[in-house]
């Protein structure tokens, strides 16, 4: 059985991206981004809404991908083998290989999913990830906290949600970020 992970980078005060939308500051180094790859070797299948989807599409097709960092080339290849799920009511169609439109957050179809699957499963995006956790469905949570404080935005988690975590891991990065592993309770 696959598990449902949710994977977010934050700023210290709990935001994916500021007021203005922006999270360039969110972008990580060779360092975390290795960290990152080794994270998400374990991921069969990503379940994303469409903003999330949106940004994420960039590592379909690599710009010239012969100049890029390996760090960069090796996230690609992790992505591009991995099925997609984007879940949207405005989308109207997906063109990447390996991915379905979902209308709606279905419950029931991602318990089913986490049930069949033997590779892991991973749950991007705040609004997203924020069904999954209060539908219970979320296992782990990856926060990965970067040295700013942005005072306001998209907030990594629900406002609403009361949710008991247990450390699991925790690492300290040269740049400052902090990475933080959870077992959901």
């Amino acid at each position: 059985m696959g598990k449902l992970i949710y994977t977010t980078i934050s700023s210290l005060d709990g935001y994916v991206a500021d007021a203005d939308g922006n999270f360039e500051w969110a972008a990580p180094d060779n360092e975390v981004h290795e960290f990152v790859n080794d994270l998400e070797r374990t991921i069969g299948t990503y379940l994303c809404g469409r903003r999330t989807y949106e940004v994420l599409q960039f590592w379909e097709s690599l710009p010239t991908p012969t100049e890029q960092p390996e760090v960069m080339r090796d996230y690609a290849a992790i992505w591009q083998a991995a099925d997609k799920i984007v879940v949207s009511k405005t989308m109207e169609s997906v063109s990447a290989p390996r991915t379905q439109l979902h209308r709606t957050f279905q419950a029931d179809v991602i318990r089913d999913l986490k049930l069949a699957s033997d590779r892991d499963i991973g749950i991007g995006g705040p609004t997203l990830a924020a069904q999954g956790l209060q539908a219970g469905l979320v296992d782990e949570c990856h926060f990965f906290l970067v040295p700013v404080v942005v005072g306001g935005g998209t907030p990594s988690l629900p406002s609403d949600l009361r949710t008991d975590l247990e450390l699991l891991d925790h690492r300290r990065f040269e740049n400052g970020t902090v990475h933080l592993h959870y077992r959901v309770s």
